[in-house]
C-alpha cells in the first residue's frame, strides 16, 4: 500500500479586536469558505494550494491593514500529529457532504410530492432543474476545498446522478401530461 502523499499546510495565526464582532465574523466565513479547520481559537489550517496561499494571504494583509489586528502565516510540511490534522479536515468536507447529501434527499421529496400532486407543470420543472443546479454548484465548491479527498464525495457524485434521473423521469412526466392535454 502506498504512503499517503505528505501534505503541506498553511496555518494562519490571528488576533483581531473583539469590537466589533462583524470583524471575527468576516474572518470565520473566509476561513469556512476556504475549508480550512480550527485547530485552537484564532490558529486555522488549510492545505497549502495556489488558492489557499492567496487567500490566505489576502486575509492575513486584511486582518492587518483594515481590521487592526495581527496575523501570521505559516507554511510547514512538518506536523507532528499530522494523521489527527488530515483527520479533521476530512471530517470537516465530509460534513458539508452529509448537508448535500440531506438536500438531495430533500430535492427527491420535493419531486415525489410534486408526483403526488399531480403537479406536471413547467414551472415546476423550472423550480426543480434550478434546484438540482444549486445542489451541484455547491457540491462543486465543496469539490474545490476537498483537496484530500474526504470520503464521502463519492456518495455525493451518486446522490446528485440519481437526482438527475428522478429530474429527467419528472421530466418525461411533464411532456406526457402536456401532451395528453394537447390531445
Amino acid at each position: 500500500m502506498a504512503e499517503p502523499k505528505p501534505v503541506t499546510w498553511l496555518m494562519l495565526v490571528y488576533r483581531v479586536p473583539s469590537e466589533p464582532t462583524r470583524l471575527r465574523a468576516a474572518v470565520w466565513r473566509r476561513l469556512k469558505n476556504l475549508g480550512a479547520v480550527y485547530l485552537q481559537n484564532s490558529v486555522a489550517a488549510a492545505p497549502r494550494t495556489p488558492q489557499s496561499e492567496r487567500m490566505l494571504r489576502a486575509l492575513r494583509n486584511e486582518i492587518v491593514e483594515s481590521m487592526s489586528g495581527q496575523a501570521f502565516l505559516a507554511s510547514t510540511s512538518s506536523v507532528v500529529g499530522e494523521s489527527d490534522l488530515v483527520a479533521l479536515y476530512n471530517a470537516a468536507r465530509d460534513d458539508e457532504y452529509e448537508e448535500i447529501l440531506d438536500k438531495c434527499a430533500d430535492f427527491h421529496e420535493g419531486v415525489a410530492k410534486e408526483v403526488r400532486a399531480r403537479h406536471y407543470t413547467y414551472g415546476e420543472l423550472e423550480e426543480n432543474e434550478e434546484d438540482l443546479t444549486k445542489l451541484k454548484g455547491w457540491y462543486a465548491k465543496v469539490k474545490a476545498r476537498d483537496v484530500l479527498g474526504a470520503a464521502r464525495g463519492k456518495e455525493v457524485v451518486k446522490a446528485l446522478d440519481d437526482c438527475a434521473k428522478t429530474l429527467e423521469d419528472f421530466a418525461a412526466a411533464v411532456y406526457e401530461a402536456e401532451d395528453s392535454a394537447v390531445s
